[in-house]
């Protein structure tokens, strides 16, 4: 650091904050955003997102860049529009910029935007209160973060100060984040490998099979490891919108009462409206002991996350209000985006939106995938968390990035490639869903024609082996 390079800092920072404050650009403007933001990714963020974005290699001469939206559409700076069907993976079930969640969190900026750390700051309260009344059973505290992992992390870290014990049982191909605590849940070693040693006496079984929940338990009570709680996901989003049978998670509730543990239901996708229902655990009538949030909660417009308990396990915070905080988390504009998000989300429907649209559809996907068995494997899914299951992996990416050239974005799982993952905006319109599937076939007979020859007929597994080197994302 030297003078000089202060003084190109405030300078830049300038030019960074005139762009901030713009509500559109001129041609010339946009391609400098888009020939900088690739130069600062390339050499001050990540290299490797410039290799594997499609808003990059799909793009033509100048990269996607995002610039804004509203409802289940945005546009990137040189104006080109798309229907969103990633949601954010899971942000944006308002939709982008909601005014009544921008208009919470611009009332409340013009009065304390941090909280003091320690008077008592209403929102939280207030917040605090509306999750006690929407969330089953007999939940009633949260404690409020910023991420998905880190309500994760508390969420454990309650469950083993109230237990007094510290194992875990997760699912193979779950996904809980990837701070240390939480990466130990997540089941698949593309993540986990790297960071190894993780926590010990982490034990995962498959998605679905309550006889392995059972088995595990049973022997660690043999063995003497003892289980804090099962965690688990309602239904596997990152897997590919994975949903367990009927008895899965009756069962698990059953065992978690017999084995005296805990049963955590990760809601951080699920949770508030996406999959039908307010909390994914609701499609079985079940109440677990801690639930996490995080994602949709903030509005699409600010980052908060929380994991709740009910009286009795929160009781190990209450005699120690200060054995877990945040600086930042549950600030006063995080609660206000979260409040407006619980409101909208009641006011405008947004649950019985998400059963009948995602149930219009998955039918008509299935429809698609009937007429392409050579494409599709399966559709899965509940709501608006849809998974599109494909023979390999090249398929699904000549898939997301034809789509993507065609103005959908649309974007495959972390733990499964071979599935793109459709998870758009609740409000989204019928007549934007039909918009997508007509694309999604002008996609698929693209793709034949790209692999069939005049009188010839090539299998799709034939694609070039080299799409298959590409991250979908």
């Amino acid at each position: 650091m030297s003078s000089d390079g202060l003084l190109k800092a405030l300078n830049d920072s300038q030019r960074y904050l005139d762009i901030v404050h713009k509500p559109q650009l001129g041609k010339s403007e946009a391609e400098w955003l888009v020939e900088t933001t690739v130069e600062n990714f390339a050499k001050y963020y990540n290299s490797g997102f410039i290799e594997y974005r499609k808003s990059v290699s799909e793009a033509g001469d100048f990269a996607s860049v995002e610039w804004t939206g509203r409802g289940a559409t945005f546009r990137d700076v040189m104006g080109k529009e798309y229907i969103d069907c990633l949601g954010g993976f899971g942000l944006f079930n308002l939709g982008w910029a909601h005014p009544k969640v921008i208009g919470a969190v611009q009332a409340q900026l013009q009065k304390s935007p941090l909280p003091t750390q320690e008077l008592l700051d209403p929102l939280r309260g207030m917040l605090a209160h509306l999750l006690a009344e929407i969330t089953p059973g007999d939940i009633q505290y949260s404690f409020f973060v910023a991420s998905g992992t880190e309500a994760v992390e508390g969420a454990m870290k309650i469950a083993k100060l109230y237990t007094r014990k510290s194992g875990f049982i997760a699912a193979v191909r779950g996904f809980h984040g990837k701070t240390t605590g939480s990466l130990s849940l997540t089941g698949k070693s593309v993540f986990r490998r790297p960071a190894m040693p993780l926590h010990n006496n982490i034990y995962h079984v498959p998605f679905g099979d309550a006889d392995a929940v059972e088995q595990q338990l049973r022997i660690a009570r043999e063995v003497g490891n003892d289980i804090a709680a099962v965690v688990m996901e309602p239904i596997q989003g990152e897997a590919g919108a994975i949903v367990p049978s009927e008895d899965f998670w009756p069962r698990l509730r059953q065992l978690c009462d017999e084995y005296e543990v805990l049963l955590i239901a990760d809601e951080v996708q699920t949770g508030l409206g996406r999959t039908g229902k307010l909390w994914g655990v609701e499609h079985w009538d079940v109440a677990p002991d801690i639930i996490t949030s995080a994602k949709a909660l903030g509005g699409g417009v600010m980052p908060v996350g929380a994991f709740m308990a009910t009286p009795k396990i929160w009781s190990v915070f209450n005699s120690n209000p200060f054995i877990h905080t945040s600086t930042t988390g549950g600030n006063p504009l995080a609660c206000a985006a979260a409040i407006a998000a619980i409101n909208v989300t009641l006011e405008e429907n947004l649950v019985e939106q998400a059963a009948e649209k995602g149930e219009y559809f998955m039918r008509h996907l299935r429809g698609i995938a009937a007429l392409h068995p050579d494409i599709y494997t399966d559709i899965t899914g509940k709501g608006l968390l849809i998974g599109q299951h494909f023979v390999n992996d090249d398929i699904g990416y000549e898939i997301a990035s034809g789509l993507f050239k065609r103005g959908v974005l649309i974007s495959g799982t972390l733990n499964n490639s071979r599935v793109i993952r459709v998870e758009p905006p609740l409000v989204m319109t019928r007549d934007e869903i039909d918009t997508v599937l007509n694309r999604l076939e002008d996609t698929i007979q693209s793709l034949h024609s790209s692999v069939s020859g005049p009188g010839a007929e090539l299998p799709l597994h034939a694609l070039p082996a080299s799409s298959a080197d590409h991250v979908v994302a």
